[in-house]
């Protein structure tokens, strides 16, 4: 495992600092942007857009996506640099992530190279956005068992279904949408993958109110909705084939999560008096602290051997879930642990109360993050099959045609 940047990986990252100084504010010590509260401010959107249009006149969107794709020529390792540098920087670039991350990469792959000449592009310079129309309400974690049904009609299809938990339908351009095309085969071999214009006739959005008082999440609904067969990415029927590329690269950018963090919750303690004392001197809260200090040192050191896999010109394995599935657990823990020490004052929000209220924003956000990109279980089986090696769960609907499955319907 290798810590130190090779001297090219130090030049890049002496010119990566270069460009962030410029062109953005460096976060001051212990600030720490809220998950989705910058995002919510006015005029995000459109200084998001203009940092993105910046990044790729500098060469740093797309950096390890091929010259034909419009990208840098890269390597992986260059994109972990970039990012590790930009995360230091008051800079809001998540609404690109599902486009940047996940869909314009797979229609590059998968698609015609007409397709890829016409979404690549703007989407790197930030005037286009992607959502992900996969969730449905019936599918739960199974993607595999979704019910929007797409209809051949002459040159084109009809599109009739609904999708939920779409996160920014509400502000994008274009989603990546995989509907089923054949009732009559098993649930993973009837699917086709498609690019839905988002204003597209009988396409109805409708925003979910979150707890947390943002309305990030949407429902999409698709009535008798009509678009041409060049928006058909790969083969009729190949379309989890298509998707699993969208899920792989999911799944590793979500490796890391947002804070609250062990430094931050290590910080109430240093200035909060219990009824006993300093927390700092509670037995309790010390052993906390050393339990979280040591599950994100072992995150950061799994981080490592990623780092060094792409370093290497390597393709990191399924061990990268494991980082995802702890990641998330520890947030959640945090979260509700930092509101315990806070008490009363835990649940009011401000520049004038304790770190914001970030713990607070964080309790409510957190939950989610044990799903979004596969839920625990759905990650700790791949970890038992491809990193451990244990038989795979049984599937009793796997040569079942999707119309025969129970649905608990009468």
């Amino acid at each position: 495992m290798d810590f130190d940047d090779s001297p090219d990986e130090a030049e890049f990252r002496a010119e990566a600092r270069v460009f962030l100084d410029a062109n953005a504010v460096r976060r001051k010590a212990g600030q720490v942007e809220g998950y989705r509260r910058g995002q919510d401010k006015p005029g995000a959107l459109d200084a998001a857009k203009d940092f993105q249009r910046r990044k790729q006149v500098a060469g740093f969107a797309g950096i390890a996506w091929p010259k034909e794709w419009g990208g840098r020529g890269g390597t992986p390792i260059q994109e972990v640099i970039y990012t590790q540098e930009e995360s230091k920087y008051d800079v809001l670039t998540g609404i690109f992530g599902i486009g940047l991350g996940m869909a314009i990469p797979t229609i590059c792959t998968h698609g015609t190279p007409a397709q890829r000449d016409r979404y690549a592009p703007p989407a790197l310079r930030g005037e286009e956005v992607w959502c992900q129309l996969f969730s449905e309400p019936a599918g739960g974690s199974d993607l595999a068992a979704l019910r929007t049904r797409a209809v051949r009609d002459g040159d084109g299809w009809v599109i009739n279904g609904q999708k939920i938990w779409t996160s920014g339908a509400h502000y994008c351009q274009f989603g990546v949408l995989v509907a089923r095309t054949d009732f009559d085969v098993p649930k993973h071999k009837g699917l086709t993958y498609f690019i839905m214009p988002m204003d597209s006739k009988g396409l109805e959005i409708r925003p979910i109110r979150q707890m947390s008082g943002s309305s990030h999440f949407n429902e999409v609904f698709f009535n008798d909705v009509r678009i041409p067969d060049s928006l058909r990415v790969g083969a009729v029927g190949e379309g989890w084939r298509v998707a699993l590329t969208t899920l792989m690269r999911e799944r590793y950018g979500m490796r890391e999560s947002p804070g609250p963090d062990v430094a931050d919750v290590f910080e109430i303690a240093r200035n909060l008096t219990l009824e006993d004392g300093p927390a700092l001197d509670n037995a309790a809260v010390k052993e906390k602290l050393a339990e979280w200090y040591t599950r994100t040192q072992g995150l950061r050191f799994t981080r490592y051997r990623t780092m060094t896999a792409l370093s290497r010109g390597e393709t990191p394995g399924p061990e990268s879930s494991i980082t995802k599935v702890t990641a998330a657990n520890k947030l959640q823990e945090i979260a509700a642990y930092g509101l315990d020490l806070l008490g009363m004052a835990g649940v009011e929000a401000g520049p004038d109360m304790p770190v914001e209220g970030l713990f607070e924003e964080a309790l409510l956000y957190s939950p989610a993050l044990r799903i979004a990109g596969g839920t625990d279980e759905i990650l700790r089986n791949i970890i038992a099959e491809r990193v451990l090696g244990l038989p795979a769960d049984m599937r009793a609907d796997k040569d079942v045609a999707f119309k025969d499955i129970p649905t608990g319907a009468r």
